[in-house]
């Protein structure tokens, strides 16, 4: 599958160095956020990669939810164990939790629709900014940080009326945020197309945290920044 440069494995052992994470995030996602540079202090593997990882070690299931409670290090060894029940947990060796799935329903592990999927979701997903976050922040009249932009991937849930797909792709619908203080909770919620016909649905959640007012000028700049950084 194309994740292969994108990660390294020994029996059920995953480890993903600060270089592939990066490739991953600004090749395959086109995700340019500072926190996936080579060189970030607060460096962390996409989000995207573990899920990306999860379909392809383990197939995919008519209802899946990946919840992410931790940022993941450069070269940290992951232990993907043998999924035979319902719940499974991605630890390291001292079992400090990284991510949570859940699956319900038929399941099936097929590399090309799986990989259709996957690129079309974490395409989708690293285009949340300034696409999606910036207009949803504009008309709720607040903003991250953008001396310091946070933004922290907490949930996807997925849900297909079927796995006998041929090549999937995500479409984005609509997004909301619940503010609490300097908090943001985010949803973009999207459907699951497949020969121009809806198969499915899904959910992203976004926490954003150092909310203020919003400053028109501060974003036009943050948002220049970010874009200089894919040249």
């Amino acid at each position: 599958m194309f994740l292969q440069s994108f990660f390294s494995q020994t029996n059920n052992q995953f480890s993903i160095s600060a270089e592939q994470g990066s490739q991953f995030a600004k090749q395959i996602c086109d995700d340019f956020n500072p926190i996936h540079d080579l060189d970030s202090k607060r460096f962390c593997v996409p989000g995207d990669l573990l899920f990306a990882l999860t379909l392809n070690n383990y197939g995919l299931s008519q209802e899946m939810r990946f919840d992410f409670s931790g940022l993941v290090p450069a070269d940290k060894t992951l232990i993907f164990p043998e999924w035979n029940q319902s719940n499974l947990l991605i630890t390291d060796s001292r079992e400090k939790e990284y991510l949570r799935v859940f699956r319900e329903g038929n399941s099936k592990k097929e590399q090309s629709v799986t990989e259709h999927l996957v690129r079309s979701y974490v395409a989708f997903s690293g285009h949340s900014f300034p696409y999606i976050l910036v207009p949803l922040m504009q008309q709720h009249n607040v903003m991250i940080n953008t001396a310091r932009p946070l933004v922290m991937y907490q949930s996807m849930t997925l849900t297909l009326d079927n796995l006998e797909l041929n090549s999937p792709q995500v479409k984005f619908l609509d997004a909301q945020i619940e503010v609490q203080g300097k908090r943001g909770n985010v949803t973009l919620q999207f459907s699951i197309n497949d020969n121009e016909k809806v198969v499915g649905c899904g959910e992203k959640k976004l926490v954003l945290s150092g909310l203020r007012e919003f400053d028109q000028a501060a974003m036009d700049q943050l948002i220049i920044d970010y874009e200089a950084r894919k040249v």
